[in-house]
Formats: C-alpha cells, sequence, structure tokens
C-alpha cells in the first residue's frame, strides 16, 4: 500500500474475530466498550499508526488500519480487552489489502452479518469512523473505503430485498417467542436494559405481540422512562428487579454488561420463565440453565433461525454482490489514481515554476505586458496539460509505470518521499 501514497505503513490489515468461529464467551473476551476503544485508537496514534478503524459489536471485534505486521493491531486488541493472544490465534482471522477491503464491504453491507441482511453494522461504521477521524487517525483512505461501503450498503438496501423481513436480533428473539410461548399477549415479560437493542426488542414485542404487560427496569430510571413514555409502560426501580422476575412469564436481558446481571440468587420461580440474554457478554449467569422451570436461550441461539425470510433473502446475495464489486471497483480505480499523484503534483509544481520564470522574462521584455492577463491564460494552460497527464496514466489499467517514468525524465521531476 506505500506504493499508493496513502500510509508510511506497508499494509491494510483487517484482523478480527466473528459469530463464525468465537462463541459469545470468547467475542466477550474481546469485546471493547467506548472507553476502551478510545484508549485503542490513542495508543495507535503514540505508536504513529496512521489509519485505523475499531469496531466492536455483539457479533464481531475488528481493527482495520494500516500497519508494518498484524501484530501491531493484535497486540494493541489484546491490550485492551480480556483477550489472550493465544485466544486470538484460536478463533480469529486475518486479511490484507485487497482481501481486507472486500472483507470491510461484506461487513458493511450485512452479507457477512449473523442474520443476513442485518443494516446495524453500517450506523456502527459511521460512528467507528467518527471516532477515529476525532482521534486524528482516520487517513484519506479510511475515509473513502468507508464512504464507498456506506454507498455499497445504501444501493443494496433500496435496490435489493436482501433486507426484507426481520433484520435484527431484536427481531428474531420477538420471533422466538411468538413461536414458543402460548398466549404470549396474556403473559408478563419483563425488559431489563433499555439500550439499543432493548429499545429495538421493545418496539418488536408492541408491534408483534399486542401484549400490554410489559414493565421495564433499567440502572438509569429515566432512560426506561423516556421508552414507556413512548409506548405507555411500566417502568420499576432497579430495586425491585427481584420481585418483578418472580412476576414474569419472560425476562429479556439486554443490559450489555461486562459481567452477568441476572445470578441464579436472583430468581425463585414455580412457574416456567424464559430469559432471552441477548448481551455480549453474557449477561446471564451459566448456572442459571441449571434451574428447573427455566429455559435460557442466547442472542447465538437467535441469530441461528432459518425461517422463510432468511431463506428467502439469499435469492439477492447475487444482485448485492455485484453492487459491491461495482463501487469497489470505482473506490480501487481511485486507489490506483493515488500511485502517480504525487508525479502529477510534481509536474504542476515544475509547470508554475517555468510559468513564473517566463512570466518574469516578459514583463521585462515587453512594455505593455498584462501580466494579470497571461498569469490567467497560464493556469489554465497548466491545468489542461496536467489533466491530460492525469487522464493517460488513469487509461493505462495499472500499467502506467514507464509513463510515470518518463514523464519525471523527461521533466526531471524530483518528488517528496512518504
Amino acid at each position: 500500500m506505500k506504493d499508493y501514497h496513502i500510509s508510511k505503513h506497508n499494509s491494510f490489515y483487517t484482523i478480527g474475530l466473528n459469530y463464525k468461529k468465537a462463541d459469545a464467551l470468547i467475542r466477550g473476551n474481546f469485546s471493547l466498550d467506548e472507553a476502551a476503544m478510545k484508549n485503542l485508537l490513542t495508543q495507535a496514534k503514540a505508536q504513529d499508526l496512521d489509519g485505523l478503524l475499531v469496531t466492536s459489536t455483539c457479533n464481531r471485534t475488528e481493527l482495520h488500519g494500516f500497519a508494518q505486521h498484524p501484530f501491531q493491531l493484535i497486540k494493541l486488541l489484546c491490550d485492551n480487552t480480556l483477550g489472550t493472544i493465544e485466544q486470538f490465534q484460536e478463533v480469529a482471522y486475518v486479511y490484507k489489502n485487497n482481501d481486507a477491503i472486500s472483507h470491510l464491504f461484506r461487513v458493511g453491507t450485512g452479507l457477512d452479518s449473523q442474520i443476513l441482511g442485518d443494516f446495524e453494522i453500517i450506523s456502527q461504521l459511521r460512528q467507528s469512523f467518527n471516532r477515529s477521524k476525532k482521534h486524528d487517525i482516520a487517513n484519506p483512505f479510511i475515509e473513502r473505503l468507508c464512504n464507498s461501503v456506506i454507498q455499497a450498503s445504501k444501493r443494496i438496501k433500496n435496490e435489493t430485498e436482501i433486507s426484507s423481513g426481520a433484520t435484527s436480533v431484536a427481531f428474531a428473539s420477538v420471533q422466538y417467542i411468538l413461536k414458543n410461548v402460548e398466549n404470549i399477549s396474556d403473559k408478563n415479560i419483563l425488559l431489563f436494559g433499555t439500550g439499543k437493542i432493548g429499545r429495538n426488542t421493545c418496539e418488536n414485542l408492541i408491534k408483534h405481540t399486542h401484549n400490554s404487560h410489559i414493565t421495564l427496569i433499567n440502572r438509569t430510571k429515566d432512560k426506561a422512562e423516556k421508552i414507556a413514555g413512548k409506548f405507555n409502560l411500566v417502568v420499576k426501580d432497579y430495586g425491585d428487579l427481584q420481585t418483578e422476575i418472580r412476576n414474569s412469564d419472560v425476562l429479556i436481558v439486554a443490559t450489555g454488561a461486562q459481567t452477568p446481571t441476572i445470578s441464579k440468587e436472583l430468581l425463585y420461580t414455580k412457574k416456567p420463565l424464559l430469559i432471552l440474554d441477548l448481551s455480549v457478554p453474557k449477561n446471564v449467569a451459566e448456572d442459571v440453565t441449571e434451574m428447573e422451570n427455566v429455559t435460557v436461550i442466547h442472542l447465538d441461539h437467535l441469530s441461528q433461525m432459518t425461517d422463510e425470510t432468511l431463506e428467502r433473502r439469499k435469492q439477492f446475495i447475487p444482485q448485492a454482490e455485484r453492487i459491491i464489486e461495482a463501487i469497489k471497483g470505482e473506490f480501487i480505480q481511485w486507489l490506483e489514481t493515488r500511485k502517480f499523484a504525487p508525479v502529477i503534483k510534481a509536474l504542476k509544481n515544475k509547470l508554475n515554476t517555468m510559468k513564473v520564470e517566463e512570466l518574469d522574462y516578459q514583463s521585462k521584455k515587453l512594455s505593455d505586458f498584462n501580466s494579470e492577463q497571461a498569469d490567467v491564460i497560464s493556469d489554465r494552460i497548466i491545468q489542461k496539460i496536467t489533466k491530460q497527464f492525469a487522464n493517460h496514466l488513469k487509461d493505462a489499467n495499472g500499467d502506467a509505470g514507464e509513463s510515470l517514468a518518463l514523464i519525471q525524465k523527461v521533466f526531471q521531476l524530483e518528488l517528496n518521499s512518504q
């Protein structure tokens, strides 16, 4: 990648792990909260890395960036999480240059999501870019790549039906409830945690279950009250959690904490209780599964649902892939132009130097010389010449090396080193 004059480092890498090989426990070990992501970017900047994106969701944690060696990125990840290098090596992947670019396109367009066509990742990608830009570690390559992936995502969403039907774990959880809980409209449902997944789940619950017995609990009560007010739901204090669980038929846990928020000690129920844990790391303690009358379903199980809607989506994959290839092709073409950008810049500087010298000579030679008019005309000629050379190099189809060398030789250009 150094030939593209984007980064001082040789290669662009993606390192990470996702739901395909890493279970919820391992993904939890490598998850990054907002503070950890900021700290990681600060450390990367201190190490003189000049282009990096960090994404961490319930299904994946990935670093996309320039480095001399991928281990630089792997160490940054392990230094800021509970994960170890040994764990990483067992379940992770490393992509380089074009493979890394292709991977990010598939992730950002929902083709690599745990639920095919889930477009929530694109908003997280935007946040990742904004975070990197804020820390001054988003170079032109990262910016252009993110914009291209976002463009592909929009087109796929608008031009295909790959996002029709279920689009999230929140929807899948409600589908599970509808299929496995009889008379759901009469059951007591408790939603613990009102973050993004909790809010989405709440909306899907109301829309599809027609249940008026939904109670919300959140550590910060006013957040729950904002959602409750929108849907006319009941809000209880965090201190009432144990009592409310006892009265519930379905408990949905979407707290997003780093350690379990639901333990065996909180549960005492003589009737069947279905618990859906939508958090990574798991927020329901492992030993809860041993309790009688309690069924625990984690989001990994929900995401494996292959209903008719998801099967139908698969037919739109080729159409989505064609869109990706078209936009990725435009990105690669832009990237190729970066190879000769320094030569064009040096050529323009050389022509400007020649212009200044000639105008100075003519102004001394001619008494009626119009310097302003000559300056405008000269600039237009220089612009046309450099554009002509740039178009020629673009049309060289990746074989512009000889032309670049010839231009440098003819005009005796000196290029600034990266």
